[in-house]
Parts: C-alpha cells; structure tokens; sequence
C-alpha cells in the first residue's frame, strides 16, 4: 500500500515538473515578441502530456486502490 502511494506522489511530482518547464518556455518565449500561436503550440502540447501520460496513470492506480479497500 505505501509503495502505491509512493507512486501517486511521483507522479504529481512529474506533474509539477512539466508545467513548471511550459512556465519557463512560454516566458522565454514571450521574452522578445508575443506570438500567440508560439505560446498556444507550447500549451495544447504541455496539456495533452500531462493528460495522457500523468493523469491517465494516477486515474488507474487510485481505481486500484478504490478496489483494494
């Protein structure tokens, strides 16, 4: 059960990482110019990651845990 939940932290933890690394690229690409269509490429991609490969997987593992208990 704590392996589980060490798991869910990791993967919040990735969570964070990701849009931590859109804030750093849309600023550094805001820096010089405001092209929005840059800043809307950089963002449906970071959302779509994280949806897929972040939120996806913790879904399963709290499913998992649901059943246990």
């Amino acid at each position: 059960m704590e392996n589980k939940k060490k798991t869910i932290g990791i993967y919040i933890i990735a969570s964070a990482i990701i849009w931590g690394a859109v804030i750093i690229g849309c600023s550094l690409k805001l820096k010089d110019s405001g092209c929005f269509v840059d800043i809307s490429y950089i963002l449906s991609t970071a959302s779509v990651i994280h949806l897929l490969f972040i939120w996806g997987p913790v879904a399963i593992q709290f499913k998992k845990l649901k059943e246990e208990n």
